[in-house]
């Protein structure tokens, strides 16, 4: 766990370049008690699982709206995040007032057992439906889940454009891919376990890819970073079912890394932010969710390959045919059901020790 309290150095140089606590434009007149709210709470506390590197120009561009607002930033893994929010708002301990993680089934579950508040926010008209769910929970950003590898172990005119080719290239090169693959721990990482079921709810297809990872005794992972750090040194080859916003951004500074959105589908997930249904600053956590659904927050976003979900904001997207994003709602539920979790776990223990495919 990390804490980071974004707010002196940002509140002393928002405050000399803007006029502080104005509403932005189009906003109801209605929205200056919001501010006039926050400004009596000082700050909000965020629980979330992003880099902080992603958060810095956000973080700013929020500060130059409201300057005497301060950020606290606690950067935990998703699990933790859930565990967290539950016990201490069971406890009546102080605890987030905004939640928003990439592990979005765990997300909606905590919006469904009761642990968010409603909010319409004035930027809901300009988001894709699918985004938004009981007005409660808003899906932020819209980010593609790829495949990572390294490029002096694999040319680039050789990697696997799509999951079809990589499934042929890790059954044709078994033994030069053995121990060489990395891909998150459906046990142990919420995101990695949504992400292969959603494979599996695409295509059938994906039972044999499945087969053929497993067979390269993969190593597993609960998080993106020591993924990509262990392609980029060359300890391993390839990473499937990254989250591709990380390994764009690294790729940036880093040659060695690669990064394929496949071309026969690639999933898109989003990470969703709800404001705690016991949040102890919730102006402040309206006006920071907000401000993450507006233009400028999603333009600030998308510079950090954190795709945006709106539509008017420019950004890299994908073709609609090869888009297949997680929706954000009720579904997500199903595969968070402990009998149907048991099932794909030990399915997949199974096909890990050599047995039949799932």
């Amino acid at each position: 766990m990390r804490t980071i309290l974004f707010g002196t150095m940002m509140m002393l140089a928002a405050a000399a370049t803007a006029h502080a606590q104005t509403r932005p434009a189009g906003y109801p007149r209605s929205y200056d008690g919001l501010i006039a709210a926050a400004k009596t709470e000082g700050g909000l506390t965020v629980y979330g699982n992003a880099d902080r590197s992603e958060l810095v120009g956000v973080v700013a561009g929020f500060h130059r709206l409201y300057p005497t607002i301060r950020v606290r930033y606690v950067d935990l893994g998703s699990i933790e995040i859930y565990r967290r929010l539950v016990g201490e708002t069971r406890a009546r301990q102080q605890s987030a007032d905004l939640v928003w993680s990439s592990a979005m089934a765990l997300q909606v579950k905590l919006i469904n057992d009761g642990f968010g508040q409603g909010y319409a926010s004035p930027e809901k008209p300009a988001l894709p439906a699918q985004v938004v769910w009981k007005n409660i929970g808003y899906g932020v950003t819209a980010e593609p889940i790829g495949i990572v590898y390294n490029r002096r172990l694999i040319p680039d005119a050789q990697r696997p454009r799509s999951h079809a080719a990589l499934e042929a290239l890790l059954r044709t090169r078994r033994a030069q891919f053995t121990g060489r693959v990395t891909t998150f721990d459906p046990a142990r990482s919420n995101v990695g376990y949504l992400y292969l079921t959603e494979d599996l709810a695409i295509t059938r297809d994906s039972r044999a890819l499945m087969t053929a990872i497993a067979a390269t005794k993969p190593v597993l992972a609960e998080r993106t970073e020591p993924m990509l750090a262990a392609v980029a040194a060359g300890r391993q080859a390839i990473a499937y079912n990254v989250i591709a916003s990380y390994a764009l951004e690294q790729a940036k500074r880093d040659p060695r890394l690669g990064v394929v959105l496949p071309s026969d589908y690639t999933i898109v997930t989003s990470r969703i932010a709800f404001i705690a249904r016991q949040a102890r600053s919730p102006a402040s956590a309206k006006l920071f969710l907000d401000f993450l659904l507006s233009r400028r927050g999603q333009s600030l976003l998308a510079a950090r390959s954190l795709w945006p979900v709106r539509a008017d904001v420019p950004a890299r997207r994908l073709p609609a045919a090869q888009a297949r994003p997680i929706r954000v709602g009720p579904q997500l539920l199903v595969p968070l059901d402990r009998i149907t979790r048991q099932r794909f776990l030990r399915d997949w223990r199974a096909t890990l020790a050599g047995a039949s495919t799932p």
